[in-house]
């Protein structure tokens, strides 16, 4: 699969003078409630109305999606909103049945995308349709896992394609409930610009109050479109109910984002240092965890050493990794009086750590 501007063309042909925007509830739990929400939606910047049908949980015993009724409904919402509609298939039966009503956009979520064979089958199921296919990225952070569940589809001749970033999961406790892991998805934006991009900032979050500022960075970033999970009453959603957020706060966010667009040279300028800036942004945070995670094992260090009364400088191991730092540097074009004073500065802050126990 090449990158080529043909691509985008579904996109594109929207018209759009902003993101796309998908919005809608994480399930469909009625009819009143799809077509609630659908209507309070409909004049918004939301193109494409969205709703989980069949919603298999990560453990049994939850609501798991009211099934083919679901799609009734959302068939009703777009006749009488004229949105377009979107849900997940996860088989070939799913697929037989969203095309039997009419849904305009099918996803593949993060579960199903880490499947080849799944994915195979849904693409072969789809071969022949004009149907626009968006795949989650995998639940694990592996890129070629990702552009395989792509070019799957796009070998069975499926045209109209995008992807959606989610974030993936991780055991480690951190603000988000999937680590959003920008530089990946920064990395397939690299090698395929054409292929539009969407965020899904409820599934990274997990939690509504960081919403705003992941749609934010995904716009600075260049991401074409955003998948918001909205409902008209989030406290009492039947799934994730802390990661959605009302139709009118979702009005609200689309006139609050700041939103750039190509208009002459000094702006592209701009819009291109930006996005720059953002990954170095990005980079900089993972850059603050790592470090935080190594003085977390320097504190392990600092306390084995506690505990055996063993000295805290140990220096033959600090020059074999100093040496091995300064080769590693060199392959990545990093100046080696630049490494010597990023690792001193390491090492004197795991110092600082490992004597704050000892002497505790």
């Amino acid at each position: 699969m090449e990158n080529k501007k043909e691509l985008r063309n579904w996109l594109d042909n929207f018209g759009l003078d902003h993101p796309l925007v998908i919005a809608g509830p994480c399930s469909a739990e009625t009819e009143a409630q799809v077509l609630k929400i659908a209507h309070q939606l409909k004049d918004s910047d939301a193109t494409v109305l969205r709703a989980g049908i069949w919603k298999p949980r990560t453990r049994p015993g939850n609501f798991e999606g009211v099934g083919a009724l679901g799609l009734k409904w959302l068939q009703k919402a777009k006749q009488e909103t004229g949105m377009l509609t979107t849900t997940e298939v996860a088989n070939a039966n799913h697929v037989d049945l969203a095309l039997k009503h009419d849904v305009d956009i099918l996803w593949i979520g993060a579960r199903t995308t880490v499947s080849p064979f799944i994915v195979q089958d849904i693409a072969e199921a789809l071969k022949g349709t004009d149907k626009t296919v968006l795949i989650k990225n995998p639940v694990n952070p592996d890129l070629s896992l990702w552009l395989g569940a792509v070019e799957r589809f796009y070998t069975q001749d499926i045209k109209n394609l995008g992807v959606i970033h989610r974030g993936f999961s991780t055991y480690e406790k951190t603000r988000y409930r999937n680590n959003p892991e920008w530089q990946l998805a920064v990395d397939l934006q690299n090698r395929f610009p054409d292929l539009p991009l969407i965020l899904d900032p409820s599934h990274i979050a997990g939690r509504r109050d960081i919403i705003f500022d992941l749609c934010q960075t995904a716009l600075d970033l260049n991401y074409d479109g955003l998948m918001v999970e909205t409902h008209h009453d989030p406290d009492n959603a039947w799934s994730d109910a802390a990661q959605q957020i009302t139709p009118n706060t979702l009005i609200q966010f689309m006139e609050d984002l700041k939103i750039r667009k190509e208009v002459g040279e000094a702006t592209e300028f701009k819009n291109r240092i930006n996005t720059l800036r953002t990954q170095i942004d990005v980079i900089d945070h993972q850059l603050i965890d790592i470090m935080g995670k190594r003085m977390t094992v320097a504190d392990d260090i600092g306390k084995l050493k506690k505990d055996h009364n063993v000295a805290i400088l140990q220096t033959k191991r600090w020059n074999e990794i100093l040496g091995k730092m300064i080769l590693q540097g060199d392959e990545k074009n990093l100046s080696e009086e630049f490494i010597l004073r990023v690792f001193k500065a390491i090492h004197q802050e795991s110092i600082n750590h490992q004597e704050k126990i000892i002497n505790a």
